[in-house]
């Protein structure tokens, strides 16, 4: 996998802080010297450097991270990602008060283009186990796409407009009630009036946390 532009930049970072200070930056430094203002955004972007097997990281440790043995000297390779604004965290679990900056972009994460379709797309953070059994865990990152109605068995985030809550749960009418299902055995689903559900988005993509 090639990696993005500010992931380039962020193995820029680690190495120049290693030779001028001995020992690597914080989380926050590199969100400074990267122009990241999430501190969740730069968590993302080590992970994939992790997984590509650029940085060893240590997470106990404020500056837990090692560069890999000639990770600073790769090649560059073309870089095929599309970015995608993250409009804040989703709720795996019971339903979450909706933020009140919802929907509104606090921040950007790329992603491989060919993970994710043509067409406008966002992306919300996990919390919460709901949804394990269908291989989205607490702290993943799903790409949505927008949609206001959904067929029964779809994954999707809704707005429970008379609690003034969303979650993420597969959809279900049944007439005279709208069942959200977790994909999680431990969890009872969510029986809510037709009345009070707004789908905002459909799932297209999970983008995996790796620890």
């Amino acid at each position: 996998m090639s990696l993005s532009a500010r992931q380039e930049k962020i193995l820029e970072c680690i190495k120049m802080y290693i030779e001028r200070s001995g020992y690597p930056p914080t989380i926050r430094e590199i969100g400074e010297y990267a122009g990241i203002t999430s501190t969740s955004v730069v968590n993302y972007n080590l992970n994939v450097l992790q997984r590509e097997g650029l940085i060893v990281r240590d997470k106990t440790v404020s500056r837990g991270i090692r560069l890999v043995e000639g990770a600073s000297n790769r090649q560059q390779l073309p870089v095929r990602t599309v970015t995608v604004p993250l409009l804040g965290h989703i709720a795996a679990g019971q339903p979450i008060d909706v933020p009140d900056s919802a929907y509104t972009p606090d921040d950007i994460i790329e992603v491989p283009r060919d993970l994710v379709p043509d067409g406008d797309i966002f992306a919300l953070t996990v919390k919460g186990t709901s949804m394990i059994d269908a291989l989205i865990n607490d702290g993943d990152t799903v790409i949505m796409k927008p949609a206001v109605e959904a067929h029964n068995g779809e994954m999707v985030a809704v707005w429970l407009t008379d609690r003034d809550e969303t979650t993420l749960k597969r959809f279900y009418n049944e007439g005279d009630r709208i069942r959200l299902q977790p994909e999680n055995t431990t969890m009872e689903p969510i029986y809510v009036d037709p009345s009070v559900v707004q789908v905002q988005g459909k799932v297209v993509a999970v983008v995996r946390t790796v620890n």
